[in-house]
């Protein structure tokens, strides 16, 4: 190189004397990953194409992803709980309220996109359909029954969604995938869980499967037992230490 020309870009660093604006690329690189989804949000909310642009090209929420963000809802919630209180008492229910409320409209929100026609795999519906089931069964039955008009209505929807997943997988092939996968028994201990809530999505396994099993005489019983039990752990504190979202997948 020439001395001539060194001296000449010398010269051209030394003119960046201006601050300016961090290029796009840049600047989304200092972006946490909380900031960015805030800003995705907020540019969506203000220009419905770009949100369509993005609910096209965006990759699909997996399993994997759906449950990270119901275990942070959930934990969320366990960590709303007061220290010394009845775990289902008006006190406690006032205190966990809105993370409860929030828990379970994203189940809500995030079922539809399981289900048939949207996700053509009977067993991915099954799976997600069975680990929801399960943090709903985790809710404590509040002293209140008026407090508790959630968590059936979140029961009456799962069961509904069941139902589809069960109709959609007998015409694939008459129920086999709901009874190799073991399904069928899935459902059944989930229906004593939440006290026959699920009953409708039973009925209909019983018109696509036929025999189902046995079931024990103290059946309902045993699903009080394992309430009783859940409530339990809620008042020693290991509320969900073993049942936690993440500990199932």
């Amino acid at each position: 190189m020439l001395p001539s020309q060194s001296r000449s870009i010398k010269r051209t660093r030394t003119t960046l004397t201006s601050g300016r604006p961090l290029d796009i690329h840049r600047l989304l690189e200092t972006l946490s990953p909380d900031d960015m989804r805030g800003l995705l949000q907020t540019i969506c909310d203000q220009n419905p194409a770009i949100a369509r642009e993005v609910v096209t090209k965006a990759p699909r929420p997996s399993l994997e992803s759906t449950f990270g963000v119901l275990q942070k809802y959930e934990n969320t919630f366990k960590e709303a709980f007061p220290f010394g209180n009845r775990p289902t008492s008006d006190y406690t229910y006032n205190r966990v309220r809105q993370p409860m409320a929030q828990l379970i409209e994203a189940l809500k929100d995030y079922t539809p996109h399981f289900l048939p026609p949207n996700e053509h795999q009977t067993t991915v519906s099954l799976t997600y359909l069975d680990a929801v089931t399960d943090i709903v069964h985790r809710l404590p039955d509040w002293d209140t029954y008026q407090h508790n008009h959630a968590e059936h209505e979140a029961y009456d929807e799962l069961s509904a969604a069941w139902t589809i997943v069960i109709q959609e997988a007998a015409k694939r092939g008459g129920g086999f995938t709901l009874q190799v996968g073991g399904w069928d028994q899935k459902l059944l201990k989930h229906n004593e869980l939440s006290g026959g809530r699920l009953q409708g999505a039973v009925n209909e396994l019983r018109i696509n499967v036929g025999w189902l099993g046995a079931q024990g005489p103290s059946s309902m019983s045993s699903g009080n037992d394992e309430r009783a039990a859940i409530r339990a752990q809620i008042l020693s504190g290991t509320y969900g230490a073993d049942l936690s979202v993440g500990s199932r997948w």
